[in-house]
């Protein structure tokens, strides 16, 4: 007797696209802050479930964010 084993996950989507946002903006701290950790580290796109562009986007406002001190490099 063989077992079959369906330990396929859900796919996750990307909420972006999903709520048809389409100006993302490095001062929105708020949705910026959805995708850092506590300790201030850029959550990864299979964590997050973006697709390619909004996560390459994200990364480059959250970027953005710091260098203007909006968000944190890291927590002391």
């Amino acid at each position: 007797m063989e077992k079959i084993y369906d330990n396929k996950k859900k796919k996750r989507v990307c909420h972006l696209c999903t709520e048809k946002i389409t100006k993302i903006d490095y001062k929105d701290v708020n949705l910026l802050k959805r995708h850092i950790t506590e300790r201030g580290k850029i959550i990864s796109r299979r964590t997050t479930g973006l697709c390619a562009r909004h996560q390459r986007k994200i990364t480059h406002l959250i970027k953005r964010a710091r260098h203007l001190a909006l968000l944190p490099f890291s927590v002391n």
